[in-house]
């Protein structure tokens, strides 16, 4: 299986072409979002923190943060540029959109929290990433994130044998423990159901989220389609009448340790 490749321009590009979409198809992520939430309003010491978001979106989880957390500031990063339209119903003097890819841009102050929602999984080097936020968050800050696992959407990987890299819960505990301390470590498996592998694939598209992170993603020919659904249906047999596709959201949320 090729998970070695990410393509960062590409993954843009089906994030900013799924915007119509996004917000009406991508169930399981609003859930984790406001799972998330929860878990930080739990572990959150501060009254009025500085947050940074990365990997905004549409601003599905910026909302709740903004209603839920209430801010001091709050920075919306995202690799797409062109999401600072779909937040600009929160943008304010506190609310400020940030574009570039988390992995490279200068942040604009210290954050008293990092967090983000499915968008850690894009990441060329997490554990490098973690480091960084360490080192701008300010004492007892928090990271605060939702990722994916390794049996996130398995069955588009067993069949196209390509995807992502995920890692799994207990190797990020590790990558982040010399520098944080874990205050919460969850995951979970939620299957969606749908009535064909055409209703998959469009699914995927409509959320930008394919799994396949390089140019190298099958093209759709009327042939391929049909032995895909045909596979599909063979190999993931119909359960209550309808085909799964797993995701497995991954949630963490860890504090600086004191120098």
């Amino acid at each position: 299986m090729n998970t070695t490749c990410i393509n960062k321009n590409l993954i843009a590009e089906r994030f900013t072409r799924a915007i119509p979409t996004y917000s009406r198809e991508a169930s399981v992520q609003q859930h984790i979002a406001v799972k998330m939430t929860a878990l930080l309003r739990r572990h959150n010491p501060f009254l009025s923190p500085r947050i940074i978001e990365f990997g905004c979106g549409t601003g599905i989880y910026s909302r709740l943060l903004a209603t839920h957390i209430r801010p001091q500031t709050l920075w919306l990063n995202d690799l797409c540029s062109e999401m600072e339209s779909c937040c600009a119903d929160l943008l304010n003097e506190q609310i400020h959109f940030l574009p570039g890819d988390a992995e490279q841009i200068c942040w604009p102050e210290k954050a008293d929290i990092f967090t983000s929602c499915s968008a850690l999984q894009w990441f060329e080097s997490p554990e490098r990433f973690f480091q960084q936020c360490s080192e701008n968050l300010t004492a007892k800050g928090l990271l605060a994130f939702t990722t994916f696992g390794e049996e996130n959407l398995w069955q588009i990987r067993r069949l196209t044998h390509q995807g992502l890299a995920y890692q799994p819960l207990k190797q990020l505990i590790e990558w982040l423990s010399e520098e944080y301390t874990i205050l919460e470590a969850k995951e979970e498996q939620i299957t969606l159901p749908f009535h064909s592998g055409v209703e998959v694939l469009q699914h995927l598209k409509q959320t930008g989220v394919t799994g396949l992170p390089t140019s190298d993603a099958p093209i759709w020919t009327p042939q391929r389609l049909r032995t895909f659904c045909a596979d599909y249906q063979a190999l993931y047999p119909k359960q209550s009448g309808h085909l799964g596709l797993t995701y497995h959201p991954i949630y963490l949320i860890a504090q600086k340790k004191s120098s």
